[in-house]
């Protein structure tokens, strides 16, 4: 078992995988890793479908393109789940009031989501696992990856999760430095210092992509995330969400 500062510091995302199986031990650790996470309210507004069968990690794979899918062996998908307690307000005669139809309601599901996905994360890594966290699954076909899931009103996908055994260790990618992601009691307005350090950090993640182990490519930070943006322009979460249950008024 590694400790938590190397499972937290050394984390890469790995995309391929060996066959051999995640034994039990580390699977239930994970779970409960899960099941302990911090939620709002303790609400725990959040569920997980660990997929396991092969034919429907295809059909995910089909859809996505994703190879890591197909190739890992529990897919994990973290969903925003106000079901739930929507089926025990009912039983017991309390009215459940249409918290989804807030921004509040919404961003809390994907809050706990993020933060169980999270300590799968962690919990994974410090058994030597490998993971990929996937947001694509949550924006390729919404509707189509619901119905696959068999979603009910309340639940949407927030990301998915590949966990297995790893069968690469990728370059540990550079991240923007702490002096633009900690600021000190108050956000640091000097935009021209602000600027220059995004600056040097986008000059550095340029050399990593032009010499790191496997593919390499000539691509900055700036422009390929604002790429990511425009694609995403594209994408209709809002009509997708209606349908699951959340028609965000306020």
């Amino acid at each position: 078992m590694k400790d938590v500062k190397t499972a937290l510091l050394e984390r890469t995302s790995v995309r391929r995988y060996e066959r051999e199986a995640v034994s039990a031990e580390d699977l239930d650790f994970i779970y409960r890793a899960v099941q302990n996470t911090p939620t709002s309210y303790n609400g725990q507004q959040f569920s997980v479908i660990d997929i396991t069968d092969q034919a429907l990690k295809e059909e995910l794979y089909a859809i996505t393109g994703q190879k890591q899918i197909k190739t890992c062996n529990h897919f994990m998908v973290f969903l925003s789940d106000y079901n739930k307690i929507q089926l025990l307000a009912e039983r017991k005669g309390v009215d459940m009031p249409p918290f989804t139809d807030t921004m509040d309601g919404t961003i809390i599901g994907i809050i706990d989501a993020s933060l169980a996905m999270m300590s799968a994360v962690v919990a994974a890594q410090a058994c030597g696992l490998g993971t990929n966290c996937i947001g694509y699954l949550r924006t390729v076909d919404p509707a189509k990856v619901a119905e696959m899931l068999k979603l009910p009103r309340g639940v949407f996908v927030v990301c998915g999760l590949a966990i297995g055994v790893p069968r690469e260790q990728p370059d540990l990618k550079p991240k923007e430095p702490l002096s633009v992601v900690f600021h000190q009691n108050h956000y640091n307005n000097d935009k021209e210092e602000l600027t220059q350090q995004m600056a040097d950090y986008d000059t550095l993640v340029q050399h990593y992509n032009r010499t790191r182990a496997g593919g390499t490519t000539d691509n900055d930070w700036c422009a390929h995330i604002i790429d990511y943006y425009r694609h995403a322009m594209d994408y209709r979460i809002l009509d997708y969400l209606r349908a699951q249950g959340y028609d965000i008024k306020h």
